[in-house]
């Protein structure tokens, strides 16, 4: 079937040679630069036509996928009721990132950004058997979240085009099949999309359930901070990175207490006393649903905030402020110790173990305390890993120090069981003739985010550089200029274009040569044929976007060459 020849004298795109004096992410700026997308609002984006058409060739690819592992696409509203979220808790544990809204009559309303409580009303109302089960849903939609900081363009929007997905099986080993299966779709859909990925460990946060891996991008513009194992086939994000407590061994001396004037901080500490960070202990104070609470970790680590929440989900934490310790004696600020806290829950990250001792505050003004050991001096009410993972840590599987990188996630899937099942009390009759309670898994994939990761991944200095898969075109035709030129351009397309090929051609009048090739690179279609000072010959040049080489060649072996 021919193709259609996209002639630039028509299409709606204006290039930009300078970047957006807003844009930080190299994706932010081409694809504004090269007209494929455009800023309506802080975090709302319009998709032009080329951008339409790249996003397409992604939606396209992840349809097929889908498709190919049986499940059945539909199409739910994005503008959803507020009784479902109640009933899973999750109209306020989404907290500020939720769009709500109310209609005329006062009944509230979100913007959807995702669907699990949705998907399972729907199987409950259609599936009443095993026999109707397993069941793999889908859609593709805007998707909606009420970012604080909307940035970097289409990878952090508050608009977003999102592919969600749902397994229903009525047994657990059911629910792994079909966890299974997306996995394999997922390795697919990236490897066609030509994205290079990293599989990694995660947490579920709000979306709940248990097992659940990121699909990963490496990307310097990447938000996302991943370890990895350069000795196994370990990789985490690092929220779900855990060490393993071991309990030291040896006596201690007795606790001493230390004059340390001027010393609320841990730099001032290990610097008066002229020891390193690590002999000393943090106490973080946070407030968790109200109620203070301290947390400990070695005096050179950082107490990572978002670990610490997911631990403590679906309990609000913040950091306290001065006010907090009005009427608390017990709490010193900058001096702050385990020893003798007074009704404080106590957290600690594992290297706080039994039997390590530490240097630390001593509940007393301008004064820390010396071989406080953890278990004889203190009790910790619950260990859990709550650092932030450092380069050189010590890997989970085999001890060799982790590596640390950034990556934009394109892609999580969870294994939810029944925690939304039961909350709709979602059964189906089984084979015993009993009620089955159903499970579930829920697996995401950020289209949009996907074509601003590839940019990332693909663009060089001249612009954007597709994968064929995903390019808005096959082959970039450029007429050099002259009417002999535009009309070998022009009959070439044709040619192409009969081939099956997809082709933007070049054939703006009074437009020069060296802006047209500028575009050409800009754009980044994978294959650019010029149509040049040969063109009387017969002969044009052939370039290879991405790696730069060129060929002049007789329009047929062009052509030929160009069809594959």
């Amino acid at each position: 079937m021919a193709a259609q020849v996209q002639r630039m004298s028509r299409l709606m795109v204006k290039t930009l040679r300078d970047d957006p004096a807003d844009a930080e992410t190299l994706s932010h700026k081409l694809l504004v630069r090269a007209g494929y997308v455009r800023r309506n609002a802080a975090g709302i984006w319009s998709w032009l036509p080329l951008g339409k058409r790249a996003l397409e060739n992604v939606t396209r690819v992840v349809r097929e996928e889908m498709d190919a592992i049986g499940a059945q696409e539909v199409l739910l509203p994005a503008l959803l009721p507020k009784e479902p979220y109640e009933a899973t808790g999750r109209w306020e544990e989404y907290g500020a990132e939720l769009f709500r809204l109310k209609d005329r009559k006062g009944a509230e309303y979100l913007l959807g950004p995702t669907h699990e409580e949705i998907f399972t009303q729907l199987v409950k109302d259609q599936c009443t058997s095993y026999k109707d089960l397993p069941v793999i849903l889908y859609q593709i939609q805007a998707k909606y979240r009420d970012e604080a900081r909307p940035r970097s363009g289409i990878l952090r929007g508050r608009e977003f085009q999102m592919k969600d997905s749902y397994s229903f099986d009525t047994t657990d080993e059911g629910l792994a099949e079909s966890y299974a299966l997306h996995r394999a779709a997922y390795i697919k859909i990236f490897e066609r999309l030509g994205l290079s990925h990293r599989i990694v460990s995660a947490v579920s946060g709000a979306m709940g359930g248990s097992a659940s891996e990121e699909f990963l991008a490496p990307a310097a513009a990447g938000e996302d901070t991943f370890v990895y194992c350069p000795s196994c086939d370990y990789a985490a994000n690092t929220e779900a990175v855990t060490f393993a407590a071991q309990v030291a061994s040896g006596d201690h001396p007795a606790v001493e207490e230390l004059d340390t004037p001027e010393t609320p901080t841990i730099e001032t500490l290990a610097a008066l006393l002229e020891v390193p960070a690590s002999a000393t202990l943090k106490n973080l104070l946070v407030k968790v649903d109200g109620e203070i609470v301290a947390v400990g970790v070695p005096g050179d680590r950082e107490v990572d905030l978002g670990k610490l929440t997911d631990h403590l989900a679906p309990a609000t934490v913040e950091l306290v402020t001065a006010d907090d310790f009005t009427g608390r004696p017990d709490l010193v600020r900058g001096y702050v110790g385990p020893q003798g806290l007074e009704k404080v829950r106590y957290i600690a990250d594992p290297r706080v173990a039994r039997g390590t001792a530490w240097i630390t505050g001593a509940n007393k003004p301008d004064t820390h305390a010396r071989n406080v050991v953890a278990g004889r001096d203190f009790e910790v009410d619950d260990y859990l890993d709550v650092v932030v993972v450092q380069d050189g840590d010590p890997c989970p599987q085999c001890g060799t120090g982790l590596k640390l990188d950034r990556a934009i996630e394109i892609g999580h899937i969870f294994q939810l069981g029944r925690k939304y099942a039961d909350a709709f009390q979602l059964d189906v009759l089984g084979q015993n003739g009993k009620p089955a309670r159903v499970t579930m898994g829920s697996y995401g994939i950020g289209v949009s985010r996907a074509v601003a990761a590839l940019a990332e991944q693909t663009a060089d200095e001249q612009g954007l550089c597709w994968p064929r898969e995903i390019a808005p075109a096959d082959v970039h035709v450029v007429a050099a200029g002259k009417a002999l030129q535009t009309e070998l351009a022009l009959d070439v397309a044709d040619q192409l274009a009969a081939a099956g090929l997809r082709v933007l051609v070049d054939e703006r009048p009074g437009v020069s040569p060296g802006v047209k090739f500028t575009d050409a690179e800009l754009i980044g279609v994978p294959k650019i044929l010029v149509a040049g000072r040969r063109s009387a010959e017969g002969v044009v040049e052939l370039k290879d976007r991405r790696t730069g080489e060129r060929e002049e060649l007789p329009v047929s072996e062009a052509i030929a060459r160009l069809r594959g």
